[in-house]
Order: C-alpha cells, then structure tokens, then sequence
C-alpha cells in the first residue's frame, strides 16, 4: 500500500538522520554519570481546579474540585545524554461528575479521573544539530492542531516514542517521532497502542515560517483507524506603519484508509494589536466527505480550538466550519481574552446546517513567582444538534 511506502520512507529519514549526526557533546556537560546525576533538578506543579458543567439534556449538572500534583526530576547530561522522570497523580475532591471512564454516568462529562501514574520517562541527547529522546514524553508540533499534550486537563496526554530533531542549517530544521502508544487524557483507561509516524519539516523565512508535515497515524489493534493527513503551514508577522500584524495559514489533506473516505482541512488567521488590545479574527473548515466522515484530529489540543465548551472534540459527519474573532489585553496585573465563534456544517442536509456559536472568556493573573489563578467560561448555543451547554472553571496553580 501507498501508506507502507510512505511509513518505510520515513524510517529510513529517521536512521539517516543519525547516521549523518556529528554527535558533538554540549558546552553543559558534566564529566561523570554520577556528577551529571547530583546536578539534576527537581520540581514540582499542583494545579487546584474547580469545574462545573451544566448541560441542557437528562445528565445531571456536574461539579468537580481536583487537586493534580506533578513531580519532576531532570538529571545533568554526560556525554550528551540526560533522563527525566515525572510522576502525575490526580484526585477528586468533589466527584459529582462523569469522568468519561465509567465513574458518574449520571452526570455532565468531566474528564478528569483519578489517576496516578507515571506521566514521563525517558533518556534524551542533545547535540550540536541533533536532538533525540526516547520513552514517554509530551510531544507537540506547530500550534497542537494536529499533535498536542491536552495540557489543559489534569491527565495531560503523552506518547511512549522515539522522536529525533535534526538542524540541517540555521533556517530549517526536521523533526521525526514514532509513537508506540498514545497516553490519553483518562488515566490508563483508554491509552491506544499505535505505529504512528510523525514527520515535519520548517524552514524560517524572513517574514514567517513554512512547514510540511506528513502524519501518517495508526492504531496496533484489528480493525483500528488508519489516518494519514499531508499539510502545508505557514505563519508569521510584520510591522505596517509601526503595527504589527500576524497572519497564518495551512491546508491539509486527509485519507481514512479503513473507512475509505477522504477529507481537507483549511484554516487562515489574521491579528493586530490597536490601542494595546490583541485582536484576532479566522476561519477554520474541517472538511466533509459528503456528510459522511468529518475531518479527524485525533492527536491534538482539541480544547484549544473549536471552543472551549468542548462540542466538537470529535468532527461532526457533516464537517464543521468554525468562523471566530478575539479580543484580548491587560488588566489589573492580569492577562484576558475573550473569543465569539459561529458553527455550521462544512456539508450540510436538510437537518443539519446550523452547529451552533459560542462565547468564551479567561482571566488569569501570576499572584507571585509561585501562584497562579484564572477563571474561565465558556457558554455553548446549539443549533441543529447538541444541545446548550455552560461550563465554569476556577483555579490556583502553584510551581515549585
């Protein structure tokens, strides 16, 4: 199959990249394996959340206090070489929700389960062009449209992988990962084995940055998805009469082999800052086979788009298109942002067109060098499916 060639190819990128790399050791190391462990660092991150969901369906309203606890230790290098290992645990302290495990059924969903486990481990070299790590590791590209680390639930999602980093000139530069499991967001309960291939190259331009990717996905099991998605992207800024603006935009394409269908992605976004406020306006189209099969993710940030009410983790049948404007800007020692979206369908029928809009707001603010705490909402109409729904966040997040 065309997709085999493609992932044997890009195998052979990955054994090339190391068989072409000076592996020059770093200014930073130390002259002993045991140095370069005593000089290790350690940290930690405790983020106290309280969410509540209200939906206009069956499901009880939920609420939800979590305390998530993330404990770090990063060792020296020697020779290039250094190890991590980080350890996440999150409990509830209020449970009145469906944490999408199987716990709650009878509330809204809240996806954030107790969980403990081990979030990374893994040993890393670092050279002059060349990068590497292997283990589990958060991994994101480009903007976590396409691979992200859902940082924003308690459970951040990681990959056990192998991922390499090759620096051809001071512009470009290649990246290759593969993924031997996706460690999603609901503790081990739903964790996916997989045989992904991820590869992105950017080059630096003077006005912005160009990258290609391949993301060519599949899950090990019989019968599992197998997507591989091609796209181009390109962002940047400049400066017009001592403004400065910010532009992106990117195609992709996008092949379902088990369910035979196919499917594009086309997204543009234009900004500016006017009188110290942060304006933003896009478009984004995650297209439709003929109301069939909509346009898949499955390795993102998906809070990050499409609205933080979380309606479309998953692309509706009918393709969704996605039209958004920002607002954003200082206030009280603090950073806001307050974003409109309006939802239809990339192919619609006589039943479904209209999917909806939505309103968003944050607030955040760093107390100290130590805390941190915002607030968010998100207020989610429903058109011709889903219903309404308006979700609540608090938190305080402390960094040690």
């Amino acid at each position: 199959m065309k997709s085999n060639a493609i992932k044997n190819s890009l195998s052979l990128i990955s054994s090339a990249i190391l068989a072409s790399a000076a592996f020059t050791a770093s200014a930073d190391n130390h002259s002993s394996i045991s140095d370069a462990l005593v000089s290790g660092k350690a940290s930690a991150n405790l983020n106290l959340r309280y969410e509540s969901v209200e939906q206009d369906n069956a499901a009880k309203y939920a609420d939800a206090l979590t305390l998530r606890t993330r404990l770090n230790y990063t060792s020296g290098a020697f020779n290039g070489f250094s190890a991590a290992i980080e350890l996440e645990n999150s409990i509830a302290i209020i449970d009145d929700y469906n944490d999408a495990t199987g716990s709650g059924t009878e509330y809204s969903v809240i996806a954030d389960p107790d969980h403990t486990e081990v979030d990374q481990a893994f040993i890393q070299y670092k050279g002059d062009k060349l990068t590497g790590k292997i283990g589990r590791q958060v991994i994101t590209m480009d903007n976590h449209r396409f691979v992200g680390h859902v940082a924003w639930r308690q459970d951040r999602q990681t990959f056990d992988a192998l991922t390499l980093g090759y620096q051809l000139s001071d512009a470009t530069k290649v990246s290759y990962a593969y993924l031997s499991k996706r460690n999603r967001i609901f503790s081990d309960e739903k964790d996916i084995d997989a045989k992904d291939h991820l590869l992105n190259l950017s080059h630096k331009l003077s006005t912005g940055t160009l990258t290609g990717y391949a993301y060519l996905l599949e899950e090990d099991k019989t019968g599992g998805a197998a997507i591989d998605t091609f796209g181009v992207r390109y962002s940047g800024s400049t400066n017009l009469s001592g403004n400065k603006f910010t532009y992106s935009a990117e195609f992709a394409s996008q092949n379902n082999d088990n369910a035979d269908k196919s499917a594009s992605y086309l997204a543009f976004e234009a900004g500016t800052i006017i009188s110290n406020i942060n304006l933003k306006a896009g478009y984004e189209l995650l297209g439709s086979d003929n109301g069939e099969y909509g346009f898949a993710t499955p390795l993102a940030t998906l809070h990050k788009f499409n609205g933080w009410a979380d309606q479309f983790l998953g692309t509706p049948a009918q393709g969704l298109q996605d039209i958004y404007i920002s607002a954003g800007g200082k206030f009280a020692g603090g950073s806001w942002t307050v974003v409109a979206h309006d939802y239809s369908a990339d192919d619609a029928s006589a039943t479904v067109d209209d999917l909806g809009s939505e309103i968003n707001a944050v607030y955040t603010k760093a107390i100290n060098k130590t805390f941190k705490a915002g607030v968010k909402y998100a207020a989610y109409n429903a058109g011709d499916i889903k219903v309404d729904a308006d979700k609540v966040w608090v938190w305080l997040e402390a960094k040690f």
